[in-house]
C-alpha cells in the first residue's frame, strides 16, 4: 500500500512539472516555477538547480530558499563542494548534516549556513552530467530511499526540459568552435591495431523523449512489453543473419552474451517499476539507463564497467522499438559509405554490425577498452579501434577527414594535405608488410641456423579460433576459460562448459589447445560471486586460490574438460601458483575427476598434460621441485614482471619505469629456461612479451623455443625468426647479461637493424 501511495505522489509531482514545462514563459521562468514546486512537494526549505557551463563550471540557475541574488553568481567547479562532488562521480548524495562533510564548501552569498540536511542528485542525459538538483532542510533530516528515487526521477525530467530550452546563448557551449577548421591530433588507447582513413560519421543515439509523464500506466506497460518482444525478435534475426556466414560465426559468442543482457530480469523489472510510478515507457527506459550508469561509475572493475556499454546499446535499441510506430525502420537507415570512420562516445557490438560489413574503416571512441564486446567484434572484422579519446565528440564535426593510427593509438582530425599524403604512404607500407606476413604464412618459423620456434595463439573466445587457420599457428598456447564465466549471469554448469570446450577443440582441428583453468578475481570479477573489497586485488583472492577454496568450481571445470576431450589430448594449465603445494592440490582434484570418469565408464582423454603458469616470483625459488610436478611450464610475463618489480602495469606513473629487457630480468628468464631444459620440461612464454618482435628475439636468444601471442603478432614474429641466426645471437645476448644495465633495448634494436631483422 505504501508503494502505491509513493507512486501516486510521484505521479502527481511529475504531472505538475509537465504542466510547467508545457506552459508559457521563457526557460528561466519555468525553472523558477519548477524549484518552487519541488520544494513544496518534497517538504524542503530549499530546492536549487545547478547547470553545467563551459569549463566544467556548475552555475546556480534557479533556487527556492537560497538568496535570489546568488542565482547566476554562485559557481562551483566539478568536484568542488557537495554539488561539485555529486557531478564529479556522478551519484546521489544524502546527508543529515552537510556542514560536517569534508567536501562542504561554504558560499556566503547563498545564505545556506542555516540549512543542515542536504540531498543532491545528478541531472543526466545521454550518460552525461548536465547539472545537479538539490534540496535542503534546516532540521537534520534522513532522506528516505523513496525520496531519493523521486528526486532522481525529477532530475531526469529536468534533463529533457534543459535539452529543449534556450538557457544559454547557442554559442556559449561550443568551446571547440574556435579550432573547428584547424588540424588536431588526439591520443587514446590502442584497442585494435591498424591504419585507416575516411570521413567522420558521428554515431548518434536518438533519445528525444516527447512525453515523460504517463496518464495510462497500464497502457504504457503493454506498450513496453510489446517493444521488448520486438527487440528480442530483431536481435534473434540479426544473430541468425550474421551466423549464416563463415566470417559471421566468429561473432556468435559475443552476440550470444549480448542477447543474454537483453533478457536481464533486473533491468526489465526496474523499467516496469518506473512505468508504474507514472513515467512513460520511454522515460523509464532512459531513467533506468542513467541509474545504471551512475552505479557503474563507482565500480573499479574494468570488465564490469564495460558491460554498461552493452546495456546502453540495448536501452537505445529498446527506445527505437518503442518509437517504431512513429519512425519505424530508422535504426537501419545508417550511413553505408565505404569510407566511414565511426565516431562515438561508446558503441555496442550490435550497433557496429548495424552499419554493415565493409562500410566502417575505423572506430574512435571517447570510452571503451580492449575487453568491450565492440572491441572484440571489431578485431574479428579487422577494424582499427582507438578508445579513451578525451573530449572526442566536442572536437570532431560530421564529414571531417580523419586519420586513425590504431598501432600508436593516435587520431588526426582535419589533417593537412602533406600529413594525409604521408599517412597514405604509411598505409601502403603497412599493407605491404601485411602482404609479406600472408606470403610467409605457410613457411616454418625456423631460424637461419635451423632452430625451430613454435608459434602459438592466445585465445579466449570462439571467434579467435579462425585465426589458427589464418595465421597458421601451431596451436593455442593459452585459452582463457574465464571469459565463459564472466559473460554469464550465473555459474556455467558442467554441460554448458563441456559444450563450449568441445567446440574449441573441434574448431582447433587437431591442433594443441592449452586450457588455463579459471583465472577470475583481481580485475576479472564474476557478477554472481561478490567478493570482499581488497586493497590489492591483483595479489589477492584470485585464480587457483579461489578455485582451491571453492573446489566445486574447479571440479566442475575439470570434469567438463575431461568430457570435452574424450579420446583426444587434453592440456590443462593452472594459473597464479605461488607454491608447489597448490599445484599438487590441483592435480589431486584432477586425479579425482579422472577416477570419477573412469568409474562411470566415460571415454577418457587419449593423453593428459598438466602445466603451470610461472607468474608469481616465489616459484623461481622452487624450480627443481616444481619440475617434478609438471609436464610443461608457461611463463606469464605480464604478472611475473609486475610482481618482480612491484610495479602496477596499469599505473602510468610506474608502468614504464622498469624495462622487461633489463639485464636482471633477462638473466632471470635465462635461469628458468636452463632449469626447464635440465629437467626435460618444455617451457614457453605466453605474455605480451612474446608478441613483440624485439622481445621475442631476446626470448629466442635466451633459449625459449615456444611462444604464444595474439594473432596479429604471429606474422611479424615469424619473419623476425626466419631472419635470425639464433646461435650467433645467443652468444651476443649472453655477453650482455653479465652487466646490470637497466635496459638493453637500444643495444638489441641496433643488433636487429645491423642484421636486417624486422622488429
Amino acid at each position: 500500500m505504501a508503494d502505491a501511495t509513493n507512486w501516486v505522489g510521484s505521479r502527481l509531482l511529475l504531472r505538475r512539472l509537465r504542466d510547467v514545462m508545457a506552459g508559457e514563459g521563457d526557460a528561466q521562468s519555468r525553472l523558477d516555477q519548477v524549484v518552487t514546486i519541488i520544494a513544496r512537494d518534497m517538504v524542503a526549505e530549499v530546492c536549487s538547480i545547478y547547470l553545467l557551463r563551459p569549463g566544467d563550471i556548475l552555475e546556480l540557475f534557479a533556487t527556492e530558499g537560497l538568496l535570489k541574488t546568488a542565482v547566476h553568481r554562485t559557481r562551483l567547479r566539478i568536484g568542488e563542494g557537495l554539488v561539485g562532488d555529486v557531478a564529479a562521480h556522478p551519484r546521489s548524495l544524502s546527508l543529515d548534516e552537510a556542514q560536517d562533510h569534508p567536501q562542504f564548501a561554504y558560499r556566503p552569498e547563498t545564505g545556506e549556513e542555516i540549512y543542515h540536511s542536504f540531498l543532491g542528485v545528478p541531472i543526466l542525459r545521454g550518460g552525461r552530467v548536465r547539472g545537479v538538483l538539490t534540496i535542503q532542510n534546516q532540521s537534520r533530516r534522513n532522506y528516505t530511499e523513496e525520496e531519493i528515487e523521486t528526486l532522481e526521477t525529477v532530475a531526469m525530467v529536468l534533463a529533457e526540459l534543459i535539452a529543449g530550452s534556450e538557457l544559454a546563448s547557442p554559442n556559449e557551449f561550443t568551446a571547440a568552435d574556435g579550432i573547428a577548421l584547424k588540424p588536431l591530433r588526439l591520443e587514446g588507447a590502442r584497442l585494435n591495431g591498424g591504419l585507416a582513413m575516411g570521413k567522420a560519421v558521428i554515431h548518434e543515439r536518438r533519445t528525444k523523449i516527447s512525453q515523460v509523464v504517463s496518464e495510462d500506466p497500464a497502457g504504457e506497460l503493454d506498450r513496453f512489453d510489446e517493444a521488448v518482444q520486438r527487440m528480442h525478435r530483431a536481435l534473434d534475426e540479426m544473430m541468425e543473419e550474421v551466423g549464416g556466414h563463415r566470417a559471421g560465426e566468429e561473432h556468435m559468442e559475443v552476440l550470444e552474451a549480448y542477447r543474454m543482457f537483453a533478457e536481464d530480469r533486473g533491468w526489465l523489472t526496474r523499467i516496469r517499476e518506473g512505468i508504474r510510478s507514472g513515467l512513460t515507457a520511454d522515460a523509464s527506459v532512459a531513467k533506468a539507463l542513467s541509474d545504471t550508469r551512475a552505479r557503474m561509475a563507482q565500480i573499479a572493475d574494468p570488465y564490469l564497467r564495460e558491460r554498461i556499454l552493452d546495456m546502453e546499446d540495448l536501452a537505445y535499441r529498446l527506445l527505437q522499438h518503442l518509437h517504431e510506430g512513429e519512425n519505424g525502420g530508422e535504426r537501419r537507415r545508417l550511413r553505408k559509405g565505404r569510407d566511414t570512420v565511426l565516431i562515438a562516445r561508446s558503441l555496442g557490438p550490435a550497433e557496429l554490425l548495424d552499419y554493415g560489413r565493409g562500410s566502417v574503416q575505423a572506430v574512435v571512441l571517447e570510452e571503451g577498452s580492449a575487453t568491450a564486446h565492440v572491441s572484440i567484434v571489431a578485431r574479428a572484422l579487422g577494424i582499427p579501434v582507438v578508445g579513451q579519446v578525451a573530449g572526442l565528440l566536442d572536437k570532431v564535426e560530421p564529414d571531417d577527414f580523419v586519420l586513425v593510427d590504431g598501432e600508436n593509438a593516435a587520431v588526426v582530425i582535419r589533417p593537412g594535405e602533406d600529413v594525409r599524403q604521408t599517412f597514405s604512404e604509411g598505409m601502403k607500407q603497412s599493407a605491404e608488410r601485411q602482404a609479406a606476413y600472408i606470403a610467409a604464412r605457410d613457411l616454418p618459423a625456423v631460424t637461419r641456423d635451423g632452430v625451430e620456434v613454435t608459434l602459438n595463439l592466445n585465445a579466449g573466445l570462439l571467434l579467435d579460433l579462425p585465426n589458427l587457420r589464418e595465421t597458421n599457428a601451431a596451436g593455442i598456447g593459452l585459452y582463457r576459460t574465464e571469459i565463459l564465466f564472466m559473460v554469464r549471469g550465473q555459474l556455467p554448469g558442467v554441460d554448458e562448459q563441456t559444450h563450449a570446450y568441445r567446440r574449441v577443440m573441434d574448431q582447433a582441428e587437431g591442433k594443441r589447445v592449452v586450457f588455463r583453468t579459471l583465472d577470475a578475481g583481481g580485475d576479472k570479477l564474476l557478477p554472481y560471486m561478490p567478493v570482499a573489497h581488497e586493497e590489492n586485488p591483483a595479489m589477492g583472492w584470485r585464480a587457483i586460490r579461489m578455485t582451491l577454496d571453492r573446489p566445486f568450481m574447479l571440479r566442475q571445470q575439470l570434469r567438463a574438460l575431461i568430457r570435452a576431450a574424450a579420446g583426444r589430448r587434453l592440456d590443462v594449465m593452472f594459473p597464479m601458483v605461488a607454491e608447489v603445494g597448490e599445484l599438487a592440490a590441483a592435480r589431486e582434484i584432477l586425479d579425482m575427476e579422472l577416477a570419477r570418469a573412469r568409474g562411470r565408464d566415460e571415454t577418457l582423454p587419449a593423453d593428459i598434460a598438466v602445466g603451470c603458469m610461472l607468474e608469481v616470483p616465489s616459484l623461481l625459488f622452487q624450480l627443481p621441485q616444481l619440475m617434478t610436478h609438471v609436464d610443461f611450464l608457461a611463463v606469464g610475463s605480464n604478472d611475473l614482471m609486475q610482481f618482480l618489480y612491484a610495479c602496477d602495469r596499469g599505473n602510468v606513473a610506474v608502468s614504464e619505469r622498469y624495462d622487461i629487457l633489463s639485464a636482471g630480468s633477462l638473466r632471470m628468464l635465462r635461469d628458468v629456461v636452463r632449469a626447464a631444459d635440465a629437467a626435460g620440461v618444455p617451457v614457453s612464454v605466453c605474455g605480451e612479451m612474446a608478441g613483440r618482435p624485439l622481445e621475442a628475439m631476446a626470448l629466442v636468444g635466451l633459449g625459449f623455443r615456444s611462444l604464444s601471442m595474439a594473432a596479429s603478432s604471429i606474422g611479424p614474429a615469424r619473419l623476425m625468426i626466419r631472419g635470425l641466426d639464433a646461435g650467433r645471437f645467443s652468444g651476443f645476448i649472453d655477453a650482455l647479461l653479465d652487466g646490470n644495465a637497466p635496459s638493453l633495448r637500444t643495444v638489441l634494436c641496433n643488433y636487429a637493424r645491423d642484421h636486417g631483422l624486422r622488429i
